[in-house]
């Protein structure tokens, strides 16, 4: 089932040159060229540093490029569709069509399991990508078009280090000693490669973050370029400066840098100039192009990619419940957890992104209704994704991921600037952001810094549902998983107490990383609990 998993992270991706830089690497008589060679064959051919660019991109949208055989392995999508499943709010059944299963059941404690294989692996080779890039690009370029090329590996690196840091240790406050996960860059990607490479501390895992971001954000400042310079098509592939202001805010909300968060995330909002979906835009099945102006940030799938040529192994597969070409129409529908919809006014457009408990929504016109009757779609099934341009039923699954929307800065604002002394004028943002476009009817219930907090998670775990943040946010709140009358099977109805166990290091990096150290403790499957 596996395909060659067992690879130290490094070596693996540092011989998974991209199209572009491999040319870089041999002259025609096979001699090796020098760094400063590459250098200067990157300043006088910039099209040779684009095709890399676009590598990193293209690293996100992989093909059972780690299990041979799994129809869950479609590359990143799949590794945020694995922490969806494992928290609260996305409730799936466990039958035979359901491929994340194993997500959902929560064996998670350890070094081989669905969710930390594809999560480090599809991790380290964007890195690996990113690296690529960066080896080739004097870090004081002057060159606009170097400088947005490199800001593209160093913001893409940022992440995905980010993203990295919280599943594989606890969160960053209060845990900044412990060992987080190896940094490899483009300055020490060889040695590792031979050598391996030791888990670096979580506080100098977060300031290789923020270093990263930090360069993005100057770059894609001093540049003045576009990201719509990188592709005719697409271009939300890439990273704007909104975006890397956006990314920054994350990273800034969970070191709980409240200001320096809300700040980025005003910036975010402007840079991007990115608005967010209207409440009639908001009313109907969408999100599912990257084209839409409340995107930042989105994997770009096009119908010729292997993930969409599969039929099966993609995410619309498994989370489009209006294409007929799917896991999903076969039976392996998305719900949300009941208790959280019971929380969601009648007046709040997105309570109509999932069906209620007589499988209807106020968002579906009469030809999704039918659809919906005609597969016999059950109560809390999600709805809120759109088929491939709009067609319901489609059998084309190319759907575009987003990874960051812009409403997600409005969130990041209100609770950063409640969390940093004002928790009036995050009510106040909270307020007009909700009242404006999603519920006219809504008052913000909180007072106070603590319960702002609580009210912005609420509003996360309604907006950004299925979208691969909730289990992030479970995390950096130091929250448990409690699935009490959420509607989940019987086996699957855990009340887990905080903080969640950070994953271990894949079976396959300790067997080769000789310089990795300890890894994290194995934990133990927890048991079910009685459901209300």
């Amino acid at each position: 089932m596996k395909n060659n998993i067992k690879y130290l992270a490094t070596v693996a991706f540092a011989s998974m040159s991209l199209v572009g830089c491999n040319d870089l690497d041999t002259q025609p008589e096979n001699n090796y060229v020098t760094s400063q060679e590459k250098q200067e064959a990157i300043a006088s051919k910039p099209d040779l540093a684009s095709a890399g660019v676009v590598g990193i991109s293209s690293a996100y949208n992989q093909y059972m490029a780690v299990y041979s055989s799994a129809h869950c392995d479609f590359g990143w999508p799949a590794a945020l569709m694995m922490l969806e499943s494992c928290g609260t709010d996305l409730v799936a059944d466990n039958n035979g069509y359901n491929w994340f299963a194993s997500a959902a059941n929560y064996n998670l404690g350890t070094t081989n399991n669905y969710v930390n294989n594809l999560s480090w692996y599809y991790g380290y080779k964007i890195i690996g990508s990113a690296n690529d890039v960066l080896r080739n690009i004097d870090p004081e370029t002057t060159d606009p078009n170097l400088q947005l090329f490199a800001a593209q590996a160093y913001a893409n690196r940022a992440y995905i280090y980010f993203s990295l840091a919280q599943l594989f240790q606890s969160t960053y406050k209060g845990n900044e000693s412990k060992p987080c996960v190896p940094l490899i860059t483009e300055e020490n990607s060889d040695a590792a490669a031979t050598e391996g490479c030791p888990r670096a501390t979580v506080e100098e895992t977060y300031a290789q973050v923020l270093s990263d971001l930090d360069k993005a954000i100057k770059f894609l400042s001093e540049s003045g370029l576009s990201v719509d310079k990188l592709a005719d098509t697409g271009a939300k592939r890439f990273v704007s400066l909104g975006t890397a202001y956006g990314l920054r805010a994350r990273v800034n909300l969970v070191m709980n840098n409240w200001q320096a968060a809300a700040d980025d995330a005003a910036k975010a909002i402007t840079e991007s100039k990115a608005t967010p979906y209207s409440i009639a835009e908001a009313s109907v099945p969408a999100f599912a192009n990257s084209d839409d102006h409340n995107c930042m940030w989105a994997i770009y799938i096009q119908e010729v990619d292997r993930v969409v040529t599969s039929g099966i192994v993609n995410w619309p597969s498994h989370m489009g419940s209006f294409n007929s070409n799917g896991y999903c129409s076969a039976g392996a529908w998305r719900y949300i957890n009941r208790g959280l919809y019971a929380t969601i006014p009648d007046s709040d457009c997105r309570k109509g992104w999932f069906l209620d408990e007589n499988a209807e929504s106020k968002n579906l016109n009469s030809n999704y209704a039918a659809y919906v009757a005609q597969y016999g779609m059950p109560a809390y099934t999600q709805v809120k994704f759109g088929p491939y341009n709009n067609v319901i039923g489609t059998t084309t699954n190319a759907n575009d991921i987003m990874l960051m929307r812009v409403e997600e800065m409005y969130l990041i604002q209100a609770e950063a600037t409640a969390m940093a002394g004002n928790p009036a004028q995050g009510k106040q943002i909270l307020e007009n952001f909700v009242k404006t476009y999603r519920n006219p009817s809504y008052q913000c219930p909180a007072n106070d810094a603590a319960s702002m907090q609580e009210e912005v998670w609420h509003q996360r775990r309604i907006e950004l549902w299925g979208e691969g943040l909730a289990y992030f946010d479970l995390l950096r709140l130091n929250k448990g998983i409690d699935r009490r009358g959420g509607g989940w099977t019987k086996e699957w109805v855990y009340n887990i107490p905080a903080p969640l166990k950070p994953l271990l290091v894949p079976q396959g990096e300790v067997e080769t990383n000789l310089a990795l150290g300890a890894n994290n403790e194995t934990w133990s499957k927890p048991s079910p609990v009685d459901d209300f």
